[in-house]
């Protein structure tokens, strides 16, 4: 059977590079994605994420809104 420690390691592993290959097009437009993620699963755990991300990290949820963007 497989330990789900390992199955997690291997979708983070998978979200991370997913992620650096996006931020080869454009970081700001990668880390703004990530603040809005971040800020939803904030909400969604009524606010629990948030004492768990280093400073600057909480920081940038404040300042995170979702927004459209027009390509």
């Amino acid at each position: 059977m497989t330990d789900p420690r390992d199955v997690a390691d291997g979708d983070a592993a998978e979200l991370v590079e997913q992620l650096r290959d996006l931020a080869g097009a454009d970081p700001a437009e990668v880390r703004q994605v990530v603040s809005e993620v971040l800020a939803a699963l904030d909400r969604a755990a009524g606010g629990a994420l948030r004492e768990h991300l280093p400073e600057t990290i909480r920081a940038g949820l404040d300042a995170a809104s979702p927004v459209s963007r027009v390509r």
